[in-house]
């Protein structure tokens, strides 16, 4: 094997040799191709110098070879001479050994390993002495060859192998790092190592040669197989005994918890301190970074991000609910859940004869609701218990008692000693806010059906009608007169008289048609008026939406004026103040359900492209360019100067059906079809200010008195309901509302009560109509 080593150790040499002269003449070459610019002469001169300077160099190199090989030859002859003599003594030992104790033996073989540590430690240094050294003038020792051509070298002390082992550093086989080592169960290796070269997986025998390796290796109790390398590994004596003193639940490295304790640092203040250093410049200034969290923490205080002092939401705690054990846990007070009854008489199988019941009584019992019930089921006799059949009903009892349970938990509750009369609010006496009607004054008859809306004329003399009878009726408020009559060709919706007290118009809604008639009863100079300004025009600009058409000549003696035909049928007119414009509703006309019309240049607008909703009424701002839209669930405030939308107040009702504007502009009332009237302060919020519920049944119309702090409102119930409604000026202080009269107006028919209510211009009175055919006046 020595000599099999040697051979390849030559092979390696004369290659690296061979290396280094092709080296060699390799740099040459590059020099030679970096002086180029030389002359040709000169360069014919350099190359013959070179070619001589690499023959003496190459007749070196094989001189150094052939006094290495025989330098080889003589060590191979000396390492087997040792060789065959170590054996021997070896041998000699081990005979030596076996007649001594395990003691003895145990210290000659420390002592023959010494020895011959020691004669290993004499044969290097004698190597290396053999050499011939000199010094340099500064202490360093180099050697001195004695073959021509080789330079001499340093030589270093010798470095102590004796240090503590440290494996902190040491290269691991496997660098597949913190990868499960599963993953390379599919493959042949089981990872790479430093050079990237893949690490083969160990063979691995089956059962029985692994049974076979257990029974013949004494030391297998103490191997485990490395995951990474699969290689087997055997503890030694300092692994066991540290995996026995953790299972034990010592400390693994012969820590002592019990050493006595070490005061580091002391109260005694040091004469000599750590450090003597001044203090930082930084510890004095406030620091910058700091400063800038600080600011951003107020910042977020300032904006609500961060609220100082919030106390934490306590999580519900959970508890069973009818748990009769009191200290299990702290719990509301409760009352345990009830227990069932205990069964009377009548619920034996075989009651007296006066528990059971006639057959009159069992007709009585099934026409009953199950609520109305009072016991859920009918005594029966039977001949024996035996005969007694299943309960139909116990599932449907069983699951009724646990909803009771369930659904209605028992709590004590501490009775509040309260006077009911503190809880009232302190509203001024009715007699106070006088005048408000109070008194049926006049009922105005003459209608055959039922009469959908009433209107009153600016000065208070004259009030006009509308009935499903096809008739409009004029009517002389203080004798209760009817003046004259108007017949249409369908049934009236809509009355409204013009609010201007230069004109007299009346404008009236008859399904599809709107009609302006002038009723002829005024003086002459708002006659006059009224005439030029409801004068017929030649020529009439074409609408969309509407188309506006001159009466016929028996018509224009009857008073009517001008016709306005619509697309769909008309619900709802509203006057501007001005006198000039009126707006209508159809709500069935979509994006055209809201119009506005203009009489002197018979003009029609539609101030909306699209339809937010279905609309049930329009109004006018008493005092500012505004208009108001409401829809079934909101009121919306357009601006008509700007073109846009101010507000939109959110009702809370599910239908709005009626609305009205208080004379000073800044408060609004809405009546719905969910028995709510609604009052909203516009200064203050979008929504309702209040809420009042005093009707029964659906609210038809609510109206403001236009001097009076009065509002009223009628509904399907037959009744009025009187309020004072004082709003101040002081915008500190809330409007004041107080119910002062409830009316009973008209009787219901086909379940429709009062249907329209409108108070007069200047007197504290109030107008209603009804679906019993009349009108009624209360002052």
């Amino acid at each position: 094997m020595k000599r099999k080593i040697n051979e390849i150790s030559k092979k390696t040499k004369e290659e690296k040799e061979k290396k280094e002269y092709d080296s060699e003449e390799e740099d040459k070459a590059l020099e030679n191709i970096n002086i180029e610019e030389s002359d040709s002469e000169d360069e014919v001169d350099n190359n013959e110098d070179n070619e001589s300077d690499n023959e003496n160099e190459y007749e070196i190199v094989q001189i150094k070879k052939d006094k290495k090989q025989n330098e080889d030859e003589e060590e191979e002859d000396e390492d087997e001479d040792e060789d065959e003599n170590e054996d021997k003594e070896r041998e000699e030992e081990e005979e030596d050994i076996e007649g001594l104790s395990d003691e003895e033996s145990e210290e000659e073989l420390d002592e023959n390993y010494v020895s011959s540590d020691e004669e290993t430690d004499n044969t290097l240094n004698n190597n290396s002495n053999s050499e011939e050294t000199f010094t340099t003038e500064d202490g360093r020792v180099f050697t001195n060859p004695t073959i021509p051509g080789v330079l001499p070298r340093e030589v270093f002390p010798e470095i102590n192998p004796v240090y503590d082992s440290d494996t902190s550093d040491e290269e691991t086989e496997n660098t597949i790092g913190n990868v499960p080592i599963e993953w390379y169960d599919d493959f042949p290796h089981i990872g790479y190592d430093i050079n990237g070269k893949k690490i083969m997986r160990p063979a691995k025998g089956d059962e029985l040669d692994k049974f076979l390796a257990k029974m013949e290796d004494p030391d297998d109790w103490k191997t485990v197989e490395d995951e990474k390398t699969g290689k087997k590994i055997v503890l030694s004596k300092e692994e066991l005994d540290m995996i026995r003193k953790i299972q034990g639940g010592d400390f693994a490295d012969g820590y002592d918890p019990y050493e006595p304790y070490v005061d580091w640092y002391t109260s005694k203040v040091m004469e000599t301190p750590l450090s003597a250093a001044p203090e930082p410049k930084s510890r004095f200034i406030p620091s910058k970074w700091e400063g800038k969290r600080i600011m951003k923490i107020v910042r977020a205080i300032r904006k609500g991000w961060i609220v100082p002092g919030k106390k934490k939401e306590e999580k519900p705690r959970f508890y069973a609910l009818w748990d009769n054990n009191e200290e299990a846990e702290e719990r509301p007070n409760h009352i345990p859940a009830p227990k069932l009854p205990l069964p009377e008489n009548d619920m034996s199988y075989n009651p007296p004869a006066e528990y059971l019941p006639t057959e009159e009584e069992i007709e009585e019992w099934k026409k009953l609701d199950p609520e109305d019930r009072p016991k859920n089921y009918l005594p029966k006799k039977y001949s024996s218990l035996r005969a007694v059949p299943a309960y139909d009903k116990f599932i449907q009892e069983r699951f009724e008692r646990c909803l009771d349970l369930y659904l209605c938990p028992r709590v004590k509750k501490n009775k509040f000693q309260i006077d009911p009369e503190s809880l009232i609010p302190k509203l001024p006496d009715p007699k106070d806010l006088q005048p408000f009607p109070t008194s049926l004054a006049i009922t105005f008859k003459g209608h055959t059906g039922r009469v959908r809306s009433i209107s009153v004329d600016p000065t208070g003399q004259w009030l006009a009608s509308g009935s499903e009878d096809k008739t409009l009726r004029l009517w002389e408020v203080v004798t209760g007169r009817c003046l004259r009559i108007w017949k249409m060709e369908e049934p009236i919706t809509n009355v409204s008289w013009n609010p201007n007290k230069m004109f007299s118009i009346i404008a009236v809604v008859a399904g599809d048609i709107v009609k302006l008639i002038n009723p002829l009863i005024a003086s002459n100079e708002v006659q006059h008026n009224t005439e030029e300004f409801l004068k017929p025009h030649t020529e009439i600009e074409k609408s969309k939406h509407v188309e506006w058409v001159n009466p016929s000549s028996s018509e224009t003696k009857n008073g009517i004026r001008q016709i306005i035909k619509f697309e769909k049928n008309v619900t709802y007119i509203s006057w501007h103040r001005r006198g000039d414009y009126f707006a209508t509703v159809s709500p069935d006309a979509a994006n055209s359900a809201v119009l506005v019309h203009q009489i002197t240049k018979r003009q029609t607008q539609n101030p909306f492209k699209k339809s937010k909703g279905l609309v049930q009424r329009v109004q006018f701002h008493p005092n500012k360019p505004f208009l108001f839209v409401a829809t079934q669930n909101y009121v919306r405030i357009y601006n008509l100067v700007k073109q846009e939308l101010i507000k939109k107040l959110q009702t809370g009702v599910k239908w709005i059906s009626s609305m009205d504007i208080h004379p000073g502009g800044d408060n609004v009332i809405i009546g719905s079809y969910d028995k709510r009237l609604c009052w909203f302060d516009l200064d203050l919020s979008v929504k309702p200010y209040k809420t009042l519920r005093y009707h029964k049944y659906a609210i038809r119309n609510v109206c403001y008195h236009k001097k009076y702090p009065l509002f009223a409102s009628c509904s399907d119930d037959g009744n009025i309901n009187i309020f004072h409604g004082m709003v101040y000026n002081d915008m500190l202080q809330n409007p004041l509302i107080v119910p002062v009269k409830i009316i009973k107006a008209h009787e219901i028919t086909e379940n429709l009560g009062v249907l329209n209510c409108e108070f007069h211009p200047i007197q504290p009175w109030i107008f209603t109509c009804g679906a019993d055919t009349n009108i009624k006046l209360f002052s």
